[in-house]
């Protein structure tokens, strides 16, 4: 079974670089995406998107408290409550 590993959006402030460190503290793998190349890549700003963000399987955890709860979480058995985020 391959497993998504979720995504970190930041951008250049110490809240991104903090949800970073938590991250990277904690062991989980993830991909990280700063959202000020968004807008070289694409098509602009992403507008109603909070940094840092993680977008993961098991949800959507918006601005440095959620990456804290993320990182909180028990993930070491089979998870049986997917959120519709998994399907992305």
């Amino acid at each position: 079974m391959i497993k998504r590993k979720p995504v970190l959006l930041i951008d250049g402030s110490e809240k991104s670089q903090e949800a970073i460190i938590l991250l990277k503290t904690s062991g989980i793998e993830y991909v990280e995406y700063d959202m000020r190349k968004f807008a070289e890549s694409c098509c602009g700003d992403l507008p109603t998107t909070k940094a840092p963000s993680v977008f993961a399987p098991e949800g959507i955890f918006k601005d440095l408290e959620g990456v804290r709860e993320y990182v909180s979480m028990d993930r070491k058995g089979p998870s049986s409550t997917l959120s519709e985020s998994a399907y992305w």
